[in-house]
């Protein structure tokens, strides 16, 4: 299983990573060590906003892909409304992901 996942910064930015294991690489974002990604050792994670899962890391790839592609308007639209198929459905088969569940998103606060 491929998790994708979009990450609130303390500066109100957002990170797009994918990864095999969402709670690890969450812990490894936030406690800033050694295999957290060069961008949240500048930009303090907070905070995870989104996240869908699929079989499948190229499946994974891809979409992290396009949602980096997408502008912070787009994004925020996103994480707010969940909306994937509206703004990437002729890029990616939504069909391939799956939205994990919100009470499992991790948070600092």
């Amino acid at each position: 299983m491929y998790y994708v996942y979009m990450l609130r910064c303390e500066d109100n930015s957002i990170y797009t990573g994918i990864t095999t294991d969402i709670e690890r690489r969450f812990n490894e974002h936030i406690s800033q060590d050694k295999n957290c990604a060069k961008y949240t050792l500048r930009h303090k994670a907070k905070k995870l906003e989104k996240v869908w899962k699929t079989a499948d890391k190229k499946m994974a790839s891809k979409l992290e892909y396009h949602i980096k592609k997408l502008s912070k308007a787009k994004k925020e639209e996103l994480i707010r409304n969940n909306n994937l198929e509206q703004l990437l459905g002729e890029k990616v088969n939504i069909n391939e992901y799956e939205t994990f569940k919100d009470s499992m998103i991790f948070s600092t606060t």
